[in-house]
């Protein structure tokens, strides 16, 4: 089974590619890149809405974007604990992925989807929407947002990270910008995180960039 890397899934072309991709990486990502890589970015995003959510939770249901084997939902559990977890719900154009996040027991339910597309989910469903490692190079860019802002509740808080090349480069800061412009979110917060940690290797020093806001 050949094994996820990094720069292979920075050359990814569009959705079909994707889904080929990650349903063969699906086997050995946790243990061949997440824990060998040192990746923390979903540890650091879960944090990020943990900590915004505050004691009284999100008050709803939370979709992790692009949930692969759930290493988000996983964290953002632990980060909210027992008592503050909101039901979380899985979305991802990976079967084979999918089936290894539900293994970790985390989410209400999984949803095969391309968020590319227009998404077979209610209007207004959730009170909070996480990403890490879905809005980057081949993957996933600004034409998602108005189908997440159309299944987001009024007020729902997304946690969304990138890194700053795709930021700059696919178009994600003029989409929201107008976004904003147009009243449909609010003002947009930015966070800095590690991506690595603890581990050697090439991109040990990249950074992440997490675009906060909520929907009007």
């Amino acid at each position: 089974m050949a094994g996820y890397e990094l720069d292979e899934a920075y050359e990814i072309k569009g959705p079909a590619d994707a889904k080929a991709r990650y349903d063969t990486w699906a086997e050995t990502y946790d243990t061949g890149f997440a824990e060998a890589w040192g990746y923390v970015a979903p540890r650091e995003i879960a944090g990020i809405l943990a900590g915004l959510a505050g004691d009284a939770g999100l008050g709803g249901p939370v979709l992790d974007i692009g949930a692969g084997t759930g290493l988000v939902g996983a964290a953002l559990a632990a980060a909210l604990g027992p008592d503050r977890a909101s039901e979380i719900d899985a979305i991802d154009i990976s079967p084979e992925m999918l089936a290894r996040a539900a293994a970790k027991g985390i989410y209400r339910q999984r949803i095969e989807a391309d968020l590319t597309l227009p998404l077979a989910l209610p209007d207004a469903a959730y009170a909070g929407l996480i990403s890490s490692g879905t809005f980057t190079h081949g993957h996933v860019g600004p034409e998602a947002l108005p189908e997440l802002l159309r299944v987001a509740r009024p007020g729902a808080l997304f946690v969304l990270g990138t890194i700053p090349p795709v930021f700059d480069g696919a178009g994600l800061g003029s989409a929201l910008g107008r976004l904003v412009a147009a009243g449909e979110i609010g003002p947009l917060d930015f966070r800095e995180i590690p991506i690595y940690e603890g581990a050697d290797h090439p991109h040990a020093d990249d950074r992440g960039l997490v675009m906060v806001f909520r929907r009007r």
